[in-house]
């Protein structure tokens, strides 16, 4: 059982993702719930991994104003959420207004997702290196109350450096180095498990190399395998 794997149920039905549950569960507690599952079928999903024991990291990216973000966080907590995710983007109040809430679940907040590159800052207006906008970012997160951020591994050892040791690194862009084959990939910021691990990585976040797998057991085994090797 690994308590740092998270797995990704980014699927469109509520039956693949308790098919995914329950294989997996012997193997892995986390299971994410991101909006495409969450938006065809709403908070049952997030009630149906509690029943089963597990842990739902609920990325759902909430940006909004302080007080429907703080609602959302309270609702959450009512579902049985481990934690969820905030845009930092959304600015201090809104994110040290979700802080306040208690009981709450862990508040992650996002970086620069993993699907961006420089060209991509630049387009955005967004004139400093991805490293140093995710460390403000982080930064930012850390003293507004959060337990930690969402960002690519290639940032992982920057924010350590930055931010206090029990900060919480969430890792997603992780692709597996053996027993898989190519997948049509949009992630651009990625890592071997193992070597996320090794560079201070709490939990590491793996979607489509499992469920896409032939034998998604299997692909969850050689990935634990790989994280075994370096922790």
């Amino acid at each position: 059982m690994s308590e740092k794997l998270i797995v990704a149920l980014d699927v469109e039905e509520i039956e693949k993702a308790e098919n995914l549950v329950d294989s997996l569960i012997s193997y892995a507690k986390l299971f994410k719930v991101g909006s495409f599952l969450f938006t065809a079928e709403g908070p049952k999903v997030l009630d149906m991994v509690v029943k089963k024991g597990g842990k739902v990291f609920l990325d759902l990216k909430y940006c909004d104003i302080p007080n429907v973000v703080a609602n959302s966080v309270r609702m959450a907590q009512r579902h049985g959420v481990f934690s969820l995710t905030l845009s930092i983007l959304g600015g201090r109040k809104m994110l040290e207004e979700a802080a306040l809430v208690h009981p709450r679940p862990l508040l992650w907040g996002v970086t620069i997702l993993t699907s961006i590159d420089s060209p991509d800052m630049k387009e955005l207006g967004i004139s400093r290196e991805i490293g140093d906008e995710v460390v403000a970012l982080a930064k930012m997160a850390e003293s507004a109350g959060l337990e930690g951020v969402v960002a690519s591994p290639l940032e992982i050892e920057l924010i350590r450096k930055a931010t206090r040791k029990d900060f919480i690194i969430v890792t997603p862009g992780i692709r597996p180095l053996v027993g898989q084959k190519s997948l049509p990939d949009d992630q651009k910021r990625v890592m071997a498990p193992g070597e996320a691990l090794r560079k201070g990585a709490d939990y590491i976040v793996v979607g489509r190399p499992i469920i896409e797998a032939p034998d998604p057991v299997g692909a969850v085994k050689a990935i634990l395998q790989e994280m075994e090797k370096w922790s």
